[in-house]
């Protein structure tokens, strides 16, 4: 299948995709700000730069895009176009995840992984999040 717009323009819709501060994350901010949970965002100290950390409590939290990172939800597409270029990227990220977290598990530290295509479910955030709070 061929891609409908040019590759011009795919690339400029590309770099307007962010790491950082996403709605996601920022929905989950919120919610933990409003519990009370204070943290520092994207600390690129800790293993993995996590989204949202507390070193005082060990807590690294990641707010994973499903594409990025593989969730296997209906938001898990792999474009057509390129397509080896796509699961060796998506490979890097499943298995550099994976890494960071086993670095942060050894160390102490509470890995707290949140979908993107969960995160407006405030039972999803309660249920996730009430044993930090």
């Amino acid at each position: 299948m061929v891609d409908h717009i040019s590759e011009e323009k795919r690339s400029w819709n590309m770099s307007r995709i962010r790491g950082e501060n996403t709605s996601s994350e920022k929905v989950v901010r919120k919610y933990l700000y409003s519990k009370g949970f204070r943290y520092r965002i994207h600390n690129k100290l800790i293993v993995g730069k996590p989204d949202i950390s507390n070193k005082g409590k060990k807590i690294a939290i990641f707010v994973n895009g499903c594409f990025w990172h593989r969730h296997g939800c209906k938001k898990t597409t792999t474009p057509k176009t390129n397509v080896q270029f796509w699961k060796n990227k998506f490979e890097r990220t499943v298995t550099r995840d994976r890494e960071n977290f086993k670095l942060l598990t050894n160390n102490q530290w509470k890995v707290i992984v949140l979908w993107e295509c969960k995160i407006h479910n405030v039972d999803y955030l309660d249920y996730e999040l009430s044993h930090i709070i």
